[in-house]
């Protein structure tokens, strides 16, 4: 089931991707599916009537997981760590789907980072991998935007992961999906720049929610970020940049100045 967060002529709502006789359409849903269940009002608009909005906005935390692809470790210079490397995001930095990422004018070295996200579907503390199942309410796509120079300048990474739209999240929730092995590319433009799998995390999603939910409490709606693959670079003002995860779909962004 996939699951959007949309915007037609009123507020954002929440709805259920469909298709009615070949018309891809949104049926409405009562509330926040995180809190309401999925409870249908049984209003449907068809899809090309609506604004896709980041599917979830945490109201807490986003939470990522850094150098878990052994590949992108090593072209970063470092290490595969023994155990998750974990930071966060603020959630002021989480966009949608076609919402524009802005240049800062602090950086001159944004990069792309594509990643398979997680989305919290309930409140929980030392969850084991073997239940870790049970407190997922589904899979995103996510962009760890990066200003790699403040992240090299500051010797910490808050400030270079952290500006506003520096987490693009989307297009949707697939609440239907085995992340143990699916495809994951970014492309700038139409130049594939990151083709990894899910395959290769070093810590995979059950491990990563065994971990962090070990020392913090994950709330309904926190998200994280599971890594990225091999082959992160740079984007620049004007370029459009892509996410795809199999069995998912496409986040698409746009690169724009901040004083445009």
């Amino acid at each position: 089931m996939r699951i959007a967060r949309f915007a037609g002529d009123d507020d954002p709502r929440f709805g259920v991707i469909g298709d009615d006789n070949g018309v891809p359409t949104i049926a409405v849903l009562n509330g926040d599916p995180l809190y309401a269940g999925l409870n249908l009002s049984g209003q449907k608009i068809p899809l090309a009537d609506v604004r896709l909005l980041a599917p979830v906005i945490p109201r807490s935390k986003v939470v990522c997981v850094g150098k878990n692809y052994a590949r992108h470790a090593a072209e970063m210079g470092g290490e595969v760590p023994e155990e998750p490397l974990i930071f966060l995001k603020p959630n002021t930095s989480v966009i949608g789907p076609g919402e524009p990422i802005f240049y800062p004018d602090q950086s001159e070295n944004v990069h792309f980072e594509g990643e398979l996200a997680v989305v919290i579907g309930r409140i929980c503390r030392d969850i084991s991998a073997e239940d870790a199942a049970k407190v997922i309410f589904g899979y995103t796509i996510g962009n760890d935007v990066t200003a790699r120079d403040l992240q090299a300048k500051d010797g910490q990474w808050t400030r270079a992961k952290g500006f506003d739209t520096f987490c693009p999240l989307g297009p949707w929730i697939e609440t239907d999906f085995d992340p143990s092995k699916v495809q994951v590319t970014t492309r700038l433009g139409d130049e594939v720049k990151q083709d990894g799998n899910t395959s290769d995390m070093v810590f995979s999603v059950p491990a990563i929610i065994e971990y962090v939910s070990s020392f913090m409490t994950l709330l309904p709606g926190d998200v994280i970020l599971t890594g990225t693959p091999d082959g992160v670079g740079p984007m620049e003002v004007g370029d459009e940049v892509s996410v795809t995860i199999e069995g998912i779909g496409t986040l698409t962004n746009s690169v724009v100045s901040r004083n445009d």
